[in-house]
C-alpha cells in the first residue's frame, strides 16, 4: 500500500468508521428489500454530502475540495467494503470528471458548485448497447447553434432514474461537418426524454434512457479540448477501486471462515491446499491494489501513460474480483449459496461491475495495444 498523508489518512480513518457505523451491509440488504426505484437511499448520500465526499474531486475554486484521484480512491474502496449504493461514482466522480475535462469555464463555473454539495447529479450516459463500445455511438446532435436536436438511446445508465441531469455522449458535428464524440448536458425532466428503470443483479439504480428530438441549449455543449478516451479511463480506474474494496472485503470473509470452521477435528484453514489458495488470494489482491493505486496516481500527474495503466487496473481488477468472489463462495459451500448469507452480493455486484467500462479481455486487449503489441 502506498504511504499516505497525514490528510489522506484522516480522511481515510472518517471513511472506514462512516461504512462501519452508518452502512453496514445490512443498510443495503434493506435497500434491495425495499426495491427502491433509486437504487439508494437519499439519507445515505445526504450524509456522504456532509462529509465532503461529492465535492472531492471538484476544485477549490469551484466549491469543491481538490483533492484528486488517490484520496478519492481511498473512500471509494471503503464503500466497496460495504458495497454502499450511492451516486457518488455516476455523479461527484464522472460527471464532476466530464465538466473538468471538457466544460468550458462558464459551464465549470455553473455547474460544478451544485456537484460539489451534492444537489445536483449529473451522470453520464454513454452505453448503446450490452457490452462497452465506446466507438459504437449513434445518439447525435443535430442543428445549427441556435437549433440542436439530440436524439438517440442510452442504457444502463449508471443512477439513471435519481439523475437531476444528463451528460450525453453523441457525435457532434464540427464546422466541418464531421462527426466526433463529444458531450451534451440535458435536464432530466426536458421534454423528449423517457427513462425506465432496469433492474439488474446488484440491485442498483440504472435505467434505459431515450432522448426523442431533445431540444439543446449551445450552451450546453461540452467542446472543451481531450480525448473523451480520457473519460472512460477516469471511469474504469475509480470504479476499480471500488471493486479493490469489494474484493478485499470478500477476501476478509473468507481468511475469517477459514480460521473459525471445523472439519475432522480442526480448522479447514489448517488444511494445506486452502492454506495455499488463500496465500495465492492474498497475493493477487496485493498485486492488484498496486495496479489499482498506479493508475490513480496516473490520473493525479495526468501521465502520458494513463490509457496502459487504466486498462491495467481495470482488466486486473476484473479479473480478480471474478475470482475472489467465486472463491467466496465457493470455500463457504451451501451457506454461501443462500440469500440469509451476504456473500452472494459480493458475487451479483462482481459480476455487474467487471463488465462496466470493459471486461478484463476488453481491457487486456487495450493494454496490449498501447504497450505496443
Amino acid at each position: 500500500m502506498a504511504a499516505l498523508s497525514e490528510e489522506q489518512q484522516m480522511i481515510k480513518d472518517q471513511a472506514v468508521a462512516w461504512v462501519k457505523e452508518q452502512a453496514p451491509l445490512t443498510t443495503f440488504r434493506a435497500m434491495r428489500d425495499q426495491g427502491t426505484e433509486l437504487g439508494f437511499f437519499p439519507e445515505t448520500w445526504s450524509a456522504m454530502t456532509e462529509l465532503g465526499w461529492s465535492g472531492m474531486l471538484v476544485p477549490e475554486a469551484y466549491g469543491g475540495a481538490g483533492l484528486g484521484y488517490q484520496t478519492l480512491g481511498l473512500v471509494l474502496e471503503q464503500l466497496g467494503r460495504n458495497l454502499v449504493p450511492s451516486p457518488l461514482f455516476a455523479s461527484s466522480v464522472l460527471g464532476a470528471s466530464a465538466l473538468m475535462q471538457f466544460g468550458s469555464d462558464e459551464q465549470k463555473q455553473r455547474l460544478l458548485p451544485s456537484i460539489a454539495d451534492g444537489s445536483r447529479l449529473m451522470v453520464v450516459a454513454m452505453d448503446e448497447g450490452p457490452r462497452f463500445n465506446p466507438a459504437s455511438v449513434a445518439t447525435r446532435l443535430l442543428g445549427s447553434p441556435d437549433s440542436l436536436i439530440l436524439t438517440g438511446e442510452k442504457c444502463f445508465v449508471m443512477e439513471g432514474m435519481a439523475a437531476s441531469d444528463f451528460l450525453v455522449v453523441a457525435l457532434i458535428e464540427n464546422d466541418a461537418g464531421d462527426p466526433s464524440l463529444g458531450l451534451v448536458r440535458v435536464s432530466a425532466d426536458a421534454p423528449g426524454i423517457h427513462r425506465k428503470p432496469v433492474k439488474t443483479m446488484d440491485s442498483r439504480g440504472y435505467a434505459n434512457v431515450s432522448f426523442d428530438q431533445v431540444a439543446v441549449n449551445g450552451l450546453d455543449v461540452l467542446i472543451g479540448e481531450g480525448n473523451i478516451e480520457k473519460l472512460f479511463d477516469v471511469a474504469g480506474v475509480t470504479l476499480s477501486a471500488e471493486m479493490l474494496g469489494s474484493a478485499a472485503a470478500a477476501f476478509d470473509m473468507t481468511l475469517e471462515y477459514l480460521k473459525t470452521r471445523k472439519q475432522f477435528g480442526q480448522v479447514i484453514g489448517g488444511f494445506q491446499a486452502l492454506g495455499h489458495r488463500a496465500a495465492s488470494l492474498y497475493s493477487e489482491m496485493e498485486l492488484t491494489r498496486s495496479c489499482v493505486e498506479a493508475a490513480l496516481a496516473a490520473l493525479d500527474q495526468d501521465r502520458a501513460d494513463v490509457a496502459e495503466l487504466a486498462s491495467l487496473a481495470k482488466g486486473k481488477t476484473s479479473e480478480f474480483l471474478h475470482e475472489m468472489s467465486s472463491q467466496l463462495i465457493q470455500i463457504h459451500g451451501g451457506i454461501g449459496m443462500t440469500d440469509e448469507f451476504d456473500a452472494g452480493f459480493y458475487l451479483k455486484r462482481a459480476r455487474v461491475v467487471e463488465a462496466a467500462f470493459g471486461n478484463a479481455a476488453y481491457h487486456r486487449d487495450r493494454f496490449a495495444t498501447a504497450s505496443g503489441f
